[in-house]
């Protein structure tokens, strides 16, 4: 029965999101050719910030929701390869309040998620790498690391 708990919660969420969401971002259940609306897994881009390396870059992510969310966080996944020292090489994010045993309340909604992504974009936390190249380059090589992340902005261009 939890899974109904989700999905009425996922619904909630996507009512909200229409209603008020931050400019530049996108967040919208997956839907199937068939028309029908999978509310587990979403479809979402990040916008990078204005005046930061990541500028310019509309960054793809998904969410993939268990039966058991809102107790346990969404799955936060960039495409496989993104360069920044706090997501996995399979692209997963790793963050503070999407740890289930750390930082995840209940409480949280898709939008301080995806705005905490953003957040994380810029200022990463050197203190939990999730990758061994980005982390290196942001550690030792900073306007390396800047270029990288300037050259993989261009390759996530506005949606139009």
């Amino acid at each position: 029965m939890s899974g109904g708990i989700a999905r009425s919660r996922l619904t909630e969420e996507r009512k909200a999101w229409r209603k008020n969401h931050p400019h530049g971002f996108v967040a919208k259940p997956e839907t199937a050719l068939d028309g029908s609306v999978n509310m587990m897994l979403w479809h979402c881009i990040i916008p990078g910030k204005k005046g930061t390396d990541w500028d310019g870059g509309y960054f793809p992510l998904t969410l993939h929701f268990s039966e058991d969310y809102p107790s346990k966080p969404p799955n936060c996944k960039f495409p496989q390869g993104f360069l920044h020292p706090n997501v996995y090489p399979s692209g997963t994010v790793c963050l503070s309040i999407l740890n289930e045993d750390n930082g995840w309340k209940p409480a949280i909604t898709i939008k301080q998620i995806l705005v905490g992504i953003q957040d994380l974009l810029d200022q990463p936390n050197a203190s939990d790498p999730a990758q061994t190249e980005g982390y290196q380059l942001y550690v030792s090589n900073l306007d390396e690391y800047r270029k990288r992340v300037q050259q993989q902005a261009k390759q996530y261009p506005p949606c139009l």
